[in-house]
């Protein structure tokens, strides 16, 4: 079972918070291994928004594999927010020394520059206190009109509803992009891009919609892309005609066909095989092609994407 701690600070923005816990809740409720807790230094917190909230007051002891969050405040400026003590800033430090991820939403980055874990990474956070977190952290390498950054375990979003992205982004990291895309879809939100960088899969790039009988092909798709999937079989599990499933693919997808989605996810997993030493033919063979010459077409034709980093 893995910790995800959310820190609040008073005057929490109830967003900032509610995204990531909601994100990891709905994670939970599909059997992966979450359990959330709040930790403040008052039992008692005020909202931004009014709501009084109530947290454990001691420090918990972590795992590597537990995530720390802190959500932003609502403040004119970073200096004169609220600020996290020394205890809790050695925390922070401490938990991502020993190998855990610790992560920011909005003003909650000053937190983690605080902590001394902003030196020498990228990191963001909301456009209205971007000029003074680089000032204050000038080891910090802020980047503008990005949704979240991951560098180093730490990882920082924008700000208020950008909390959602960069926890799709760490579930996608921890257990893949179809999960991600499960939550997202129950959460009724779109999986965005990062600012300039294109999203770690096409699970998640093509998910920005809201057609539920697409979205369960989607699903059917990502679990078994590597097998031969007809069209009659999609359209009899989505509960449509093979013509209309046809067409409300294209629509949703912007301009895909089942078999094109399929062979994107089968040219992308490849790809990652290629990457990591397997040869263009038994890559082929491992994501379901009979040899490699359809695999070369396709990877001749589909643009290739620069990796990004993860967190």
């Amino acid at each position: 079972m893995s910790l995800v701690v959310l820190v609040l600070l008073p005057g929490v923005h109830l967003l900032d918070l509610a995204g990531p816990a909601q994100a990891f809740s709905t994670a939970a409720d599909f059997g992966r291994p979450y359990r959330i807790e709040y930790v403040a230094e008052r039992e008692q917190v005020p909202s931004a928004q009014g709501l009084l909230l109530t947290a454990r007051t001691d420090w918990p002891r972590l795992d590597a594999d537990d995530l720390v969050v802190v959500p932003g405040w609502r403040a004119r400026t970073l200096a004169e927010g609220p600020t996290l003590g020394p205890a809790g800033s050695r925390w922070l430090h401490d938990h991502h020394a020993a190998g855990g991820t610790v992560a920011s939403v909005c003003a909650g980055a000053e937190a983690l520059g605080r902590a001394g874990l902003l030196d020498g990474r990228r990191c963001t956070t909301h456009h209205c206190h971007q000029d003074e977190l680089a000032a204050r952290y000038p080891r910090a390498h802020v980047v503008r009109d990005v949704l979240f950054t991951a560098d180093d375990r730490v990882v920082t979003s924008a700000g208020i509803a950008s909390g959602i992205d960069l926890a799709l982004h760490l579930l996608a990291v921890r257990h893949g992009p179809a999960l991600a895309a499960q939550v997202a879809r129950d959460m009724v939100v779109y999986s965005r891009r990062n600012g300039h960088e294109p999203q770690a899969s096409a699970m998640l790039r093509y998910r920005s919609h809201l057609d539920d009988a697409v979205h369960r092909v989607q699903d059917l798709i990502d679990a078994r892309f590597t097998e031969p999937l007809p069209l009659a079989r999609l359209a009899a599990d989505a509960g449509v005609s093979e013509r209309t499933l046809t067409r409300q693919f294209h629509r949703a997808t912007g301009g895909l066909t089942p078999l094109r989605y399929q062979q994107t996810l089968r040219v992308e997993r490849a790809e990652h095989l290629i990457a990591h030493g397997a040869t263009t033919e038994s890559a082929a063979h491992q994501v379901g092609f009979e040899d490699a010459r359809m695999l070369r077409r396709l990877r001749n034709r589909t643009p290739r994407r620069p990796a990004t980093a993860e967190g």
